[in-house]
């Protein structure tokens, strides 16, 4: 579904990602791990379509999207959730999700089905339609991020970080969802620094480090990989 071949961003003279290349196929939970700084959300962001101006190719659904604008690339079927959520404080949770469907005007019935859907992932955003954003703890907040994303019927679900700031226990909800999401047959792009979690759930991983792949696998013989439970996970056995 995803394919990057030899993909290098740079800011300025700065070059941060070196000829990065990765397969997402259909229906996989596809994990990239790494520590602060190693080029994982340069990464999403150059897919979609935020960053320009880079050498190498995208290819989304055997179409070159390497040129495309942000808002034509989620129309073919790619939404992030950016780190940090970035979702609008004053507005309600209801028109925050209302954001997310801009995309699908005039499919009013659509748009009906899916809102019900992430309030059936999500119940507690239900109980909060009316409430403002900002007002959201930081784990609602993230099940809002989530929701506003998937508003737009994504193929292709990229997550940034969706752990960040998060009490342990909202985050396994949030794993819990993710996995749900697959489940029913989405494919989920996941950037995290929570290595054991998101390579839990994955069907494949990258290690990224100073923005280069260093690591491949499934994401079973990651988490079993010597240098990986020595860097990332405190030298668990």
């Amino acid at each position: 579904m995803l394919k990057i071949d030899n993909l290098v961003v740079s800011y300025g003279e700065l070059e941060i990602i070196h000829e990065v290349s990765l397969n997402v196929n259909q229906g996989e939970i596809v994990t990239i791990v790494g520590s602060n700084g190693s080029g994982k959300t340069t990464l999403l962001r150059r897919i979609s379509g935020v960053i320009t101006g880079t050498t190498g190719q995208i290819f989304f659904s055997d179409m070159d999207i390497s040129q495309k604008r942000t808002d034509e690339i989620v129309n073919l079927g790619i939404a992030q959730v950016p780190e940090g959520r970035h979702i609008f404080p004053n507005l309600s949770v209801n028109d925050n999700l209302e954001m997310g469907a801009y995309v699908k005007k005039g499919k009013k019935n659509k748009v009906k089905e899916t809102l019900e859907f992430i309030f059936t992932l999500f119940p507690i955003l239900k109980q909060r339609n009316h409430q403002r954003g900002g007002t959201l703890s930081g784990g609602e907040q993230q099940m809002l991020a989530i929701g506003r994303a998937l508003m737009s019927d994504p193929k292709l679900l990229m997550l940034d970080e969706p752990s960040m700031g998060i009490a342990p226990i909202i985050v396994r909800d949030i794993f819990k969802a993710i996995k749900q999401l697959n489940q029913k047959g989405m494919t989920i792009l996941l950037v995290e620094q929570d290595v054991e979690s998101s390579l839990s759930i994955a069907d494949r991983g990258y290690v990224m480090q100073l923005g280069r792949m260093v690591l491949e696998g499934s994401g079973k013989a990651l988490l079993s990989n010597d240098e990986v439970k020595a860097i990332y996970l405190g030298g668990k056995n």
